[in-house]
């Protein structure tokens, strides 16, 4: 990076581009560098890093003033991340991808269905320093100053020291008072769903998702799910290569029956 430019920072998200959350993390971002906001025209949560490939995607610019341009998109947060570094960067990739602030946890198992994290991973494989944090509180309103100061800090960090090549960092925050940050892994959960059958004001009948989550080592400390019930942001460092390099061996010793007719 030249040391006469201020830093480039592309920020998404999976709430829509007039959430909250997002306008928080921009107001944050901007005391870094010159900030480009390329996100989601409605909610698109749940996500995770789903491409739109039967339609176009389409975007368009709401506003723009000195260190600020807001851009909004028909995609979802990884079709924004795509199309920002294709149609806005194509002369300079940018110096940090942020994504956030989700309202509501992206902790343990939710950060594989998470559009927040979708958009940090797509970042992260795209090699620009990504970062995706959310907030334990699926409030519209919800109160995100607790939480500035830990951001603040986590953004700075990541622009005086590059993560890994294929390492992105999950970011959540408790709801409420904070004591500080924990550096944890994913704990081992699940969802434990059921479907609740509705009826619309049409008459129609649908399947609404509903369901628990479940810990499934509620106990173990180093845990991101233990660090935020405890009051503790967790920062988790995630990657985009899925293998299970400890099962490599172990598979190589396993004899396949195969028949060919």
């Amino acid at each position: 990076m030249n040391n006469k430019e201020r830093p480039l920072i592309l920020i998404t998200n999976d709430d829509g581009v007039f959430a909250k959350g997002i306008n928080t993390l921009t107001e944050i971002a901007r005391s870094f560098g010159d900030v480009v906001v390329f996100a989601p025209d409605v909610v698109r949560s749940g996500m995770s890093n789903a491409l739109t490939v039967h339609v176009p995607v389409v975007y368009s610019k709401l506003s723009e003033e000195e260190g600020l341009t807001i851009y909004s998109c028909t995609g979802t947060p990884t079709d924004c991340v795509k199309l920002a570094c294709f149609a806005l960067f194509r002369g300079r990739k940018p110096d940090l991808l942020l994504s956030g602030i989700n309202h509501g946890s992206n902790a343990s198992i939710n950060v594989i269905y998470s559009g927040t994290m979708g958009a940090a991973l797509e970042g992260c494989a795209n090699r620009i320093p990504s970062v995706g944090f959310s907030l334990c509180d699926h409030a519209w309103d919800a109160d995100f100053s607790n939480s500035k100061p830990y951001i603040k800090s986590i953004i700075g960090w990541v622009l005086e020291n590059p993560l890994p090549e294929n390492v992105c960092l999950n970011v959540n925050i408790p709801k409420g008072d904070v004591k500080g940050i924990k550096i944890c892994r994913q704990a081992l959960s699940n969802w434990q769903e059921d479907f609740e059958l509705r009826q619309d004001k049409n008459g129609n009948h649908g399947y609404w998702m509903t369901g628990e989550f479940v810990n499934r080592e509620p106990d173990a400390k180093d845990t991101d799910d233990w660090a935020l019930n405890n009051g503790y942001v967790s920062i988790v460092p995630d990657t985009v290569d899925l293998t299970c390099k400890e099962q490599i061996n172990v598979i190589k010793d396993w004899e396949f029956k195969i028949k060919i007719d």
